[in-house]
């Protein structure tokens, strides 16, 4: 299995950790999980922030799989090229999140930018 693939795999188990972030801070009981989604509405701060990234994060996962196994698929593009931009998506996706729960807006939607960019390149790469 090619590094892009884990970096697949990678991507696709992150917004659970914004999400041990959003329910785990504080205490998270029983009853709370009896209706998570709404007990995820009540967040505010840094919880509420972290609940957010993981939303963000389960909706550009699918264009960064089709990304990834259309390099795959394709096959014309060096797959160390392929690996490091997989990589570096998964990389910016960790910070995002992180910007995200610090509030730092400007940098965040710079760091989106660059995943965003990430998932371009992949298909460029591969044409």
């Amino acid at each position: 299995m090619t590094i892009a693939f884990w970096a697949l795999l990678a991507a696709i188990f992150l917004p659970y950790l914004f999400t041990g972030f959003a329910k785990f801070q504080g205490g998270f009981g029983p009853r709370q999980n009896h209706n998570p989604r709404d007990f995820l509405e009540t967040l505010d701060g840094a919880r509420k922030r972290a609940h957010w990234a993981q939303q963000n994060s389960f909706e550009v996962t699918p264009a960064f799989a089709a990304a990834v196994l259309v390099a795959h698929h394709i096959g014309t593009a060096a797959q160390g090229t392929v690996d490091a931009i997989a990589v570096a998506f998964v990389v910016s996706r960790l910070l995002y999140g992180i910007c995200y729960i610090q509030d730092w807006a400007a940098i965040r939607t710079l760091v989106w930018s660059f995943g965003m960019a990430c998932i371009v390149a992949l298909f460029v790469v591969s044409a």
